[in-house]
């Protein structure tokens, strides 16, 4: 048995070295870089430890406004984009003949670079000296008046930005969804239908329980993904996101770092274990639901 443990934990190690470098030594490294106070990265010295970066960090108007996008963000466009998946992916699995169609066509913005759909999306929300892009025209056509979608008003901009992130995590979403649902056993929804139950029963008590496992998944990863979003607002409204009142966590750390206001590790170490933090936790409430409403 202690050769048979022994083989076991070679083969892990290469996985574990590579776990431990990569993974556990940055986070060490960092939540070190987040207690020394006045770090000076030329000279890798600093004047004393504590938690005065934290404090600077949460009192930090740009770190506030960064927080609240991403607050925004999050629970706008997981909650939505995984809804809109679970009704596109049954639309799809409905529609037998043409259903790998579909999926490839749906799942073409995934393979797309964040960066050209986000400029696809600035052209068509921008108002600029020659048009007002074409959303604007519709709104128009209807009789509505043109908004600034990217320079304007704070909700047109957080609007463009929350639809531009659901349309982009949408398609593996589609994908997933269809592939769990086709994997539910038929039996269950024939013997539903010999008994005359309707649709919206059999899908609150076999599909959605049959699927609970990938929906549970999505929303992790949505949850996630979401908080850690910082491309997505700079397809849209450019590198300088703190101008804009665009900014998020991500974007945030990224500043410290290189920003104009960039040259302070410390204070981005500390944003980033607030981030980590608050990811943790929320994934830690997740995994508590999941216990009652995730059917293995």
């Amino acid at each position: 048995m202690e050769k048979r443990n022994l083989k076991g934990w070679l083969y892990l190690l290469p996985a574990i070295l590579f776990l431990g470098i990569f993974m556990v030594y940055p986070l060490v490294d960092v939540f070190i870089y987040s207690m020394e106070e006045g770090y000076n990265s030329a000279s890798q010295t600093s004047y004393g430890t504590g938690l005065y970066n934290y404090s600077y960090v949460l009192h930090d108007t740009y770190f506030l406004q960064a927080v609240k996008n991403t607050f925004i963000l999050v629970i706008i466009t997981v909650p939505l984009s995984t809804g809109l998946a679970l009704l596109i992916s049954m639309g799809l699995s409905s529609i037998k003949p043409l259903r790998n169609l579909y999926q490839t066509i749906y799942f073409l913005p995934y393979v797309t670079n964040t960066l050209a759909v986000g400029l696809v999306f600035m052209i068509l929300f921008k108002k600029t000296a020659y048009t007002d892009g074409m959303v604007n025209l519709l709104i128009r056509a209807f009789g509505g008046s043109s908004v600034d979608f990217i320079d304007g008003p704070y909700w047109a901009k957080m609007f463009v930005l929350c639809f531009y992130t659901i349309w982009i995590v949408l398609p593996f979403k589609i994908l997933i969804l269809t592939s769990a649902l086709a994997s539910v056993n038929p039996v269950y929804y024939n013997a539903a239908k010999v008994d005359g139950t309707s649709k919206g029963r059999i899908f609150r008590k076999i599909t959605l329980p049959m699927i609970s496992p990938m929906i549970f998944y999505l929303v992790i990863t949505g949850f996630i993904g979401a908080f850690k979003a910082y491309s997505d607002a700079v397809a849209l409204f450019g590198t300088n996101l703190n101008a804009a009142g665009m900014n998020t966590i991500v974007g945030y750390v990224y500043d410290m770092l290189y920003g104009n206001s960039g040259g302070y590790p410390s204070y981005a170490s500390a944003a980033a274990i607030i981030l980590f933090a608050i990811v943790m936790t929320i994934t830690c409430i997740n995994l508590l639901v999941s216990r009652k409403h995730v059917h293995y």
